[in-house]
């Protein structure tokens, strides 16, 4: 979608009017709301295709590595198409699948929707063990409480407008957004 107005700008650089696939060589990488692997292929294939975006066409085995260490069920599943897993090994398969392409930004757009709960509090642990790793994570995710447990920094959007904006620990202090986002 184009935008309305405003600019982005990407270290340093206006990207705004930028194709999608040359944001992907800048290094941004998106894991969308809903997950958007492709069905028919083999979760190999799937995360074989994250790395295409790598101006130096990467390393795919060692990408395929590293997917496998942080996602293992991701392993036994190499040759299995992405239509028959599991909600969450979707999921694990779309994050995998982004890392490939070994981005300097990810965008997780929505992570722990649809998800039960085991495997959402799983996400988030890797989430943290990525931006432990020294990722740059721009996460949008309606689990207040989940994303405040993995945030540095925090924006509260209301209608497309930030409302409020803080220290993950600032917002998740504040009695205005514990009232509203966390349940207290």
């Amino acid at each position: 979608m184009r935008p309305r107005g405003g600019q982005i700008l990407f270290e340093g650089q206006d990207i705004t009017a930028e194709p999608a696939y040359l944001r992907a060589r800048r290094g941004i990488s998106l894991v969308p709301e809903g997950r958007r692997i492709l069905p028919d292929l083999t979760v190999e294939e799937n995360l074989r295709l994250g790395i295409y975006p790598r101006r130096d066409g990467g390393d795919a085995d060692a990408g395929l590595d590293r997917a496998y260490t942080l996602f293992p069920p991701l392993r036994h599943r190499a040759r299995q198409r992405g239509k028959t897993l599991s909600g969450g090994e979707q999921q694990m398969l779309a994050i995998a699948r982004a890392l490939m392409g070994r981005p300097r930004l990810l965008l997780l757009d929505e992570v722990s929707l649809g998800l039960m709960p085991t495997l959402v509090e799983q996400t988030f642990q890797t989430i943290r063990e990525l931006h432990r790793q020294g990722a740059t994570i721009l996460l949008v995710e309606q689990n207040a409480r989940m994303a405040l447990s993995v945030a540095t920094r925090g924006y509260v959007l209301e209608t497309g407008t930030i409302t409020l904006s803080g220290s993950a620990a600032e917002l998740a202090a504040n009695p205005n957004v514990k009232r509203a986002y966390l349940g207290g």
